[in-house]
């Protein structure tokens, strides 16, 4: 029987944000996911799943995990969101155009909400973060999480002042 191949890391990229969405690493897979956190530069990773690998690996390389796990399937909770966004200003704002990376499970759902959280604070409509993520990541985000998303009101906390482009470029 064959072995389920894992799909590849999708880099998210807006201005000066980039995210890199992945499924959940183990310890066997461990230095193949490092590698791929180091090919895109990420220095911040949050794992909003249970843990199945030790952070030690990955600290030792100077990148950080923050546990914000939260409910498979569900929208985040507020502190989460606020986490969030408070990494995501403090990180982006010091290094424009440095890598995020999130994780979940599969990379399909809890990890493409914060991301496309992000991209509507940003400026994005809903349809439009949505459709930025699925065209990375086929079949992210069920219908509990698109409806949370709908509905979500953006406050901009992550919108350029000065519509300044770092990096990355989707054509």
């Amino acid at each position: 029987m064959m072995k389920a191949r894992r799909p590849e890391p999708a880099e998210i990229c807006h201005n000066n944000m980039r995210f890199l969405i992945t499924d959940r690493p183990t310890d066997a897979n461990l230095d193949k996911f490092l590698q791929d956190l180091q090919k895109h530069g990420v220095k911040d990773v949050v794992r909003v799943c249970e843990p199945t690998y030790s952070k030690e690996k990955l600290s030792d390389s100077g990148i950080r995990v923050l546990d914000w796990e939260f409910d498979d399937g569900s929208p985040p909770p507020p502190d989460v969101v606020q986490d969030w966004f408070n990494l995501l200003k403090t990180r982006f704002t010091e290094e424009p155009g440095c890598c995020v990376a999130v994780h979940c499970v599969a990379g399909l759902g809890r990890a493409p909400v914060l991301v496309a959280l992000a991209l509507m604070e940003a400026g994005l409509k809903y349809e439009d973060a949505v459709e930025m993520i699925r065209e990375k990541r086929r079949g992210a985000l069920n219908a509990k999480q698109l409806t949370y998303l709908e509905h979500y009101r953006a406050k901009y906390r992550l919108r350029q002042k000065n519509g300044g482009s770092h990096g990355c470029a989707i054509l």
